[in-house]
């Protein structure tokens, strides 16, 4: 095999950080009406050294209804990514499609599990389209750039 061939291989995947709360338990259990669900997500890459990559997917959850909040999970969820003997413009790419891709399972689990063990039903996040975000924070650091209609 060629020492130039591209190489994508995982490390590690881990929760990075997990926070959860639910201000205003106990009462907020006897609410009859189910909350608004607000979705956040953050991914960011880092280098490592030696062809090493962390990417850290972070999704945030907040259940509120009014001014009540029922709950706040916020996961961390990381990899350790090995990329070498790929363009920078690919690296990018894979840091901020790829990486994110495999990572969303994990924080998915990780968000559904917490709530539950929280006392609430399940949330269970539907998938996400990282290449769309990226291709849409693409477009928002080059100003000037047409951007499709669609």
């Amino acid at each position: 095999m060629s020492d130039q061939q591209p190489v994508f291989s995982v490390e590690k995947l881990y929760v990075k950080d997990l926070s959860l709360e639910v201000p205003n338990a106990p009462q907020i259990f006897l609410e009859r009406e189910s909350p608004e669900i607000e979705i956040q997500l953050q991914s960011a890459a880092t280098g490592l050294g030696d062809d090493l990559f962390e990417t850290v997917l972070t999704v945030t959850i907040t259940a509120k209804r009014e001014d009540k909040g029922f709950f706040l999970v916020e996961v961390a969820q990381a990899g350790i990514f090995q990329i070498k003997n790929v363009p920078q413009a690919d690296l990018e790419a894979i840091l901020g499609v790829a990486c994110p891709n495999i990572l969303f399972p994990y924080a998915r689990e990780v968000v559904s599990s917490a709530v539950s063990r929280a006392g609430f039903p399940p949330v269970i996040l539907a998938p996400v389209n990282f290449e769309a975000l990226y291709q849409q924070r693409l477009q928002q650091q080059t100003p000037g750039t047409d951007v499709p209609v669609q």
